[in-house]
């Protein structure tokens, strides 16, 4: 089963906007080390929706190979036209990766009819396993519990990840699937209690730059030492949150950078860089609970 922290990627880009090998390998080397448990390429944190098809494809493939086996890689492959989507997912078939993540459609605003069929006709299409992924803050519509519970009973719809942070959904769903649907945050403000509450783990933003302490955090969890858990929870709670003051991924691409895990911040536009007020804020949170300076990551980090 997946479970524990699993970490959102983001997508490191050079100041022209290509792709970044070889701080994506450093990423993925630092992951490794600090024991984060798999890897989400190309999702929400990835800029997924700035990439074309190919550099989408590209990022993943690229990804596992620098991973070379060492750390389970989960491809995002959601999209808001349920062709694309087929041809995401068809594309990473024996490709090694261990399951695809797969948003809502955004901007359609389908019924739960309509998000029933599209991750139904997604499903058929592939063997690969699928997470269904829930976060209607920034699709526009809700994956709600009774469609969950009903998707899955499709054989290759293992789990969800659900961004609404609203804790009864787990109630909600779970006692109407089976014991190893899998359950994973979408949400790092309320992981720990997603967790509590019977969850297997969190996709998280705040991994990208405290992977060490987001592994601990739910693996202390994962063996319900709540206690230990809420203690580094407490601690990470207003990097959770500033990690939001703007659009993700903005604030956790330039606090990469700030530590030195990648060589630039750059976005793609419609995304812009983050505001001086909140690098000013996000500086000080950084040094408040010893992520900063620098070279407190590089002993994290070793070359693959």
């Amino acid at each position: 089963m997946l479970k524990g922290s699993i970490v959102a990627l983001i997508t490191p880009m050079d100041e022209k906007g290509k792709i970044c090998q070889k701080s994506l390998k450093k990423l993925i080397n630092y992951h490794i080390k600090n024991g984060t448990s798999a890897i989400v390429s190309v999702g929400t944190t990835g800029e997924s929706a700035t990439l074309n098809q190919e550099e989408h494809s590209n990022v993943v493939m690229i990804t596992l190979d620098l991973a070379d086996g060492r750390i389970p890689i989960i491809a995002g492959t959601g999209s808001n036209a349920t062709a694309e989507g087929i041809s995401l997912t068809k594309r990473f078939e024996k490709s090694g990766i261990i399951a695809c993540l797969t948003v809502t459609p955004y901007y359609n605003k389908p019924t739960q009819t309509g998000l029933y069929q599209h991750f139904k006709a997604i499903s058929e299409s592939s063997e690969l396993p699928q997470i269904l992924y829930n976060v209607p803050t920034r699709t526009g519509c809700d994956l709600l519990p009774k469609t969950v519970t009903k998707l899955a009973k499709l054989k290759n719809i293992i789990g969800i990840k659900e961004a609404t942070g609203d804790l009864s959904r787990i109630h909600l769903i779970k006692q109407f699937v089976k014991n190893d649907f899998i359950f994973i945050s979408g949400d790092d403000t309320t992981a720990l209690d997603f967790m509590q509450l019977g969850g297997n783990g969190v996709i998280s933003v705040t991994a990208n730059i405290a992977a060490k302490e987001m592994t601990e955090l739910c693996n202390l969890a994962l063996k319900k030492d709540f206690y230990n858990a809420r203690i580094i929870n407490q601690r990470l709670m207003i990097l959770h949150k500033i990690l939001f003051n703007e659009p993700n991924p903005i604030p956790v691409k330039w606090a990469a950078k700030k530590i030195g895990l990648i060589s630039s911040d750059t976005l793609r536009l419609p995304m812009t860089p983050l505001s001086p007020y909140t690098q000013m804020i996000l500086t000080k949170i950084l040094k408040d609970i010893g992520l900063y300076p620098n070279n407190m990551q590089e002993k994290y980090i070793k070359k693959k």
